[in-house]
């Protein structure tokens, strides 16, 4: 039985949010008061009052003046990336931007290769030594289409947790109150665009690890449709990795998604190139769309009142522009069990060569799942698989109603920096906190997070918006509706 949400006017419900900002300082000025997306950018390159120069300079000021508090960077280039933006803003002078992201700062996840530097991916057992000559696909893309490239942001070793802490560079905080964590496992990233640290940043999501940081720390993100971005090193986690961008809105997501999707070689499960840009049909506007609104997965999941009055404002907001919403959830029950078992032994899989003397050095929270993950059998794997398959099915006709499916992101905001779950919660495992992220990692389908709200204590809130596999556009589409219409988006923290 389904539940008919009217159009209603959301002023005046809890949380209401605020557009964000996309003032552009002028040349020479230093920070600006709040920061720009890529699109706002490289108009002002384009009309030449804002050169990619002063851009960079802007975005590695924000991070010299909040880095001390959020630890957002493993390495940061000023150097490199000052001489890559000099190279753009001459290209700009003779007209002949050189890409579609020529001069936009951007950051790059300390799982993905880089070539020139090292990926330590949060672990003190990777050597610095290297070689480092290769580019990640989705880093390569971002080189070939000219983003001038600020640094590495910190990640939990080998992205193995839904917050941002490892033995390597500590914990990574949050930008709206750095005693709370930033979420992970791409938590640097999106505390960098929350920051103004660069408006695009690149991140990856095994359980939800562009999605929880986005939700914690008010920004965009979205994880793609299993191999829309190829992935190379291909994941010691399988098919659960994804790459994806966290953004300052939907529109850059968008424009970002263009850069690093399409064809690489290496990855032999990517989906090959696009058939169109991500943007074509992005001001369509979400009218005649069936929409599931799931507020708890059927009463499974506990969510903060805060959480659930902003997800539901922002809901309400999607049948106001048109879209035809109806209380429904999933056919499915919590998948956890069969996540722990692909995850754990892709976490077992990746320390498998370590040595005893590196094995000590791991995150002790690693290395015990890791131990769990070793006592699986391949039968108890296989199993998971069917749980998997099962659970792509039962999605797959539950999209043959519904065009796109909203949650919360998060049940959530964000709590103590350094913990793998909060204090009282009688979690032990990040997954306990997790139940609306990790589902659409098993069944690969596309899924945003969009910042629509804060609770009382001026923490972000994530509303999440789901669609079917290869319906990327579409989620793009929704969440843009959002920000269109002045639903999504809240004003930048204070640091």
């Amino acid at each position: 039985m389904t539940d008919r949400i009217a159009p209603t006017d959301t002023e005046g419900n809890a949380a209401a949010p605020s557009a964000p900002g996309a003032q552009i300082p002028a040349p020479g000025t230093g920070a600006s008061p709040a920061p720009a997306t890529a699109t706002a950018l490289l108009a002002a390159y384009r009309a030449g009052t804002l050169s990619p120069v002063d851009a960079t300079r802007d975005a590695l000021a924000r991070i010299e003046a909040t880095e001390p508090a959020v630890n957002a960077f493993v390495r940061v280039d000023a150097e490199a990336a000052l001489a890559q933006a000099e190279e753009s803003a001459r290209r700009w002078e003779r007209g002949e931007p050189a890409g579609l992201l020529d001069g936009v700062p951007v950051t790059v996840k300390d799982i993905l290769l880089q070539r020139g530097g090292p990926t330590f991916k949060g672990s003190r057992t990777v050597r610095a030594s290297g070689p480092w000559e290769e580019d990640a696909p989705s880093v390569a893309r971002l080189r070939e289409h000219r983003a001038v490239f600020l640094g590495k942001t910190t990640t939990p070793e080998f992205g193995w947790k839904g917050v941002t802490d490892s033995p390597l560079s500590g914990a990574t905080r949050n930008p709206y109150d750095p005693a709370l964590t930033s979420g992970g496992s791409s938590g640097g990233g999106a505390a960098a665009v929350a920051l103004g640290a660069g408006p695009l940043a690149l991140g990856t999501d095994g359980g939800g690890s562009v999605r929880i940081p986005a939700a914690f720390c008010g920004v965009f993100a979205l994880k793609p449709t299993y191999g829309r971005v190829p992935l190379y090193p291909a994941s010691a986690f399988g098919t659960l990795a994804h790459i994806g961008p966290m953004t300052l809105d939907a529109r850059d997501a968008a424009l970002m998604m263009d850069v690093i999707s399409g064809s690489d070689a290496r990855d032999w499960s990517q989906l090959g190139p696009v058939a169109e840009s991500f943007r074509t049909g992005l001001d369509e506007g979400v009218r005649g769309l069936r929409v599931a609104y799931s507020p708890t997965f059927g009463g499974q999941v506990a969510v903060d009142p805060a959480v659930a009055a902003a997800v539901r404002a922002g809901v309400e907001r999607l049948a106001a522009l048109g879209a035809w919403v109806s209380e429904d959830d999933p056919d499915f029950t919590d998948p956890v069990d069969a996540f722990h078992t692909l995850w754990f032994s892709g976490a077992a899989r990746v320390v498998q060569p370590l040595g005893p003397e590196a094995r000590a050095l791991l995150d002790p929270g690693l290395r015990e799942v890791c131990g769990q993950g070793a006592r699986y059998s391949a039968l108890d794997y296989l199993a998971a698989v069917d749980t998997r398959m099962e659970l792509g099915r039962r999605m797959g006709r539950f999209h043959e109603r519904y065009d796109l499916l909203v949650t919360p992101t998060l049940p959530i905001t964000a709590f103590e920096a350094g913990l793998e779950a909060p204090k009282g919660s009688g979690h032990r495992r990040w997954t306990g906190w997790t139940p609306f992220t990790y589902p659409f990692n098993l069944t690969q389908q596309p899924a945003a997070s969009v910042p629509v709200g804060t609770d009382a204590r001026g923490l972000p809130v994530g509303l999440q918006i789901v669609g079917p596999r290869h319906a990327d556009a579409l989620v793009l589409r929704a969440a843009h509706a959002l920000y269109a219409a002045g639903a999504a988006g809240i004003a930048p923290p204070a640091l």
